[in-house]
């Protein structure tokens, strides 16, 4: 017995440009289901029913694959503040060939990845825990990410301090936003500029089913970040660029 209807699902998928096997939905089902189940002790989502998971969290999270680079080679993406996995897990589910590591701070969020990924049977995508502001400064991690992703973490001036030290120069970070964004786009190009990023796109998510206003916007890494960033932990929000 399934969770959602598949047949939505695979039809909602396809709205977006993601064309869904069978076991690709199993998949989602999956995640569905253990979502739900490890919600009722652990703040993972307010979002409860089965078809506003599909409509909010899994079309929304394959909405970012409209400006992903080329589909054609295996590329690695970081999701920061992935939270219970979104969008980087709805993304590698989709797209097999994807490298996918999800960057999380809060344990009780992490030990819900593990043991999704387990269930899941995804053991290649890595789970990190920690501050991206710290974590950055990792030799393994700095710059090294195709894309790099965040969804309702932060205003623009804030997240491309946490993201563009992870992104490897012609990368790209792709935010997820929602509402009037062009004055915070606007107000983030110093610190863009300032932190390697340029060629900001804004592109509206154009789906039937998601019309709230949402938007992608990407921003083009153009040449290294300055090694003194990001700052300590807290720092890109109590003082943004």
């Amino acid at each position: 017995m399934t969770l959602l209807d598949l047949e939505k699902l695979k039809s909602a998928a396809q709205s977006v440009g993601c064309h869904l096997d069978e076991r690709q939905l199993h998949l989602f089902d999956v995640y569905a289901v253990e979502l739900l189940r490890w919600n009722e002790r652990v703040n993972l989502t307010a979002v409860t029913s089965p078809p506003e998971i599909v409509r909010l969290h899994f079309m929304d999270s394959l909405t970012v694959a409209s400006e992903l680079p080329s589909m054609e080679r295996s590329r690695s993406l970081l999701d920061i503040g992935t939270g219970a996995g979104f969008p980087g897990l709805p993304l590698r589910i989709a797209y097999p060939h994807l490298r996918v590591s999800l960057l999380e701070a809060t344990g009780k969020k992490t030990d819900f990845l593990r043991h999704l990924l387990v269930t899941l049977g995804l053991d290649d995508v890595v789970v990190l825990q920690g501050r991206a502001e710290q974590l950055a400064h990792k030799e393994p991690l700095r710059e090294s990410f195709d894309v790099t992703t965040a969804r309702a973490v932060a205003p623009l001036s804030i997240l491309v301090e946490l993201a563009l030290p992870f992104t490897i120069v012609n990368g790209r970070f792709i935010a997820m936003k929602k509402g009037d964004i062009h004055g915070e786009v606007a107000a983030a190009g110093p610190a863009i500029a300032t932190l390697g990023g340029g060629n900001t796109m804004v592109q509206p998510v154009d789906v039937e089913q998601l019309t709230d206003n949402r938007f992608l916007v990407t921003v083009h890494k153009l040449k290294p970040t300055p090694l003194k960033y990001p700052r300590r932990p807290g720092m890109p929000a109590k003082r943004p660029l």
